[in-house]
């Protein structure tokens, strides 16, 4: 693991799997946001990852850096590691959206409080240039231009949407 201090209180950390680029299969584009602060995320990222390229929902694109970095909202928990994934799907945004969250139940998120401690949270950033604001989804995702724990590993991705 090569780790890079970005400042005091962000560590740019680039493993094996994390950034990583693949051979594009055809689908509609969608860049995911994924973080954690519970238990060993670095690690969960890793099993995310080969979840997600033994998945027939989801093709892995390109991955980008791990960004470590202080919480925000309540910020009396532990940093958190943020990292972005580029896949491809056939999924529909909302059977996308369904997708995510059942495998962040299979990671083992339990949702206590807003902001709270996770061991895994997928969002869906942006979906092809799909707008749109429901109860259950809105897109792109809100506020992720604010967002460093977006900003940062975009800024070293290759691929766009």
């Amino acid at each position: 693991m090569i780790k890079r201090e970005l400042n005091s209180q962000h560590t740019l950390l680039k493993t094996t799997l994390y950034p990583s680029s693949y051979h594009e299969r055809g689908g509609h584009k969608a860049l995911l946001g994924i973080g954690g602060n519970v238990g060993d995320v670095l690690r969960r990222f890793e099993h995310l990852f080969w979840y997600f390229k033994r998945s027939s929902l989801v093709h892995v694109v390109e991955t980008a850096p791990i960004l470590k970095n202080p919480p925000f909202g309540y910020t009396e928990q532990d940093d958190f590691y943020n990292s972005l994934i580029l896949v491809e799907t056939m999924l529909t945004p909302k059977a996308l959206l369904r997708y995510v969250l059942r495998v962040e139940k299979v990671f083992g998120r339990k949702r206590l409080f807003k902001d709270g401690p996770r061991t895994l949270d997928i969002d869906i950033i942006f979906y092809e240039n799909v707008k749109m604001n429901t109860k259950t989804l809105t897109l792109p995702h809100p506020g992720w231009m604010q967002r460093t724990s977006v900003l940062t590993p975009l800024s070293h991705m290759k691929r766009t949407i």
